[in-house]
């Protein structure tokens, strides 16, 4: 009786072997698994709406506003913060920290600032824009007269290295200096007062 009961218990083994490994069996992500709970989508709305309400409905003989594509800007700042990009679907505009260009209270360039000049009027020929705009900025510091006349001088010396690099009589240029006029930061402490000393060169974007 002992040779017939070995196989038996031999085949019973190997059922519980192969068990075991079937139950130990590596799992891998699903190439398509499903969404993770709580994001199923629901055909449901999730907020019930009066289709009757009269604030959803156009007075009587009104009529909607002509479509309209929206102005998208696009900034991008370099690190130090001493030169931004400004990209509009119109226009391109640089705006380059006084600090970076000049002395402190100086309208006098130094040899680093018109390397940097020189490559927005790179990007002048790239746009191929023959209208430029040049404006000086200051902070608020000291009277209104001298920041109008820092920031006109300022605006004229960018101007210089432009026309200079860009040779092109077809090209018109704007200088202004407004002084502490349009601030783009706080005035009230030294990091904002650093960003409103600048000098911003913007141009027409190529169309299409």
């Amino acid at each position: 009786m002992t040779p017939t009961r070995l196989p038996l218990a031999l085949t019973t083994a190997t059922i519980m072997l192969a068990t075991t490994l079937c139950a130990t069996a590596t799992a891998y992500a699903e190439d398509d698994p499903s969404v993770p709970p709580g994001t199923e989508a629901t055909a449901s709305a999730p907020v019930e709406v009066d289709a009757n309400d009269p604030d959803l409905k156009i007075p009587e003989g009104a009529t909607l506003a002509e479509p309209k594509v929206l102005d998208i800007k696009q900034v991008v700042e370099d690190q130090s913060g001493d030169e931004r990009r400004e990209d509009t679907n119109a226009d391109v505009k640089f705006a380059l920290q006084a600090e970076v260009l000049f002395g402190k209270d100086s309208a006098k360039l130094g040899a680093e600032s018109k390397a940097r000049i020189a490559a927005i009027a790179d990007e002048i020929k790239t746009q191929n824009a023959t209208k430029v705009r040049v404006f000086g900025f200051t902070d608020n510091l000291g009277s209104s007269a001298h920041g109008d006349s820092l920031s006109r001088r300022r605006a004229n010396a960018v101007h210089d290295i432009l026309d200079t690099e860009l040779n092109d009589p077809n090209i018109t240029f704007e200088v202004r200096g407004y002084g502490e006029q349009y601030p783009i930061a706080d005035n009230s402490t030294e990091s904002g007062r650093k960003k409103n000393r600048r000098v911003e060169v913007s141009f027409p974007r190529t169309e299409g």
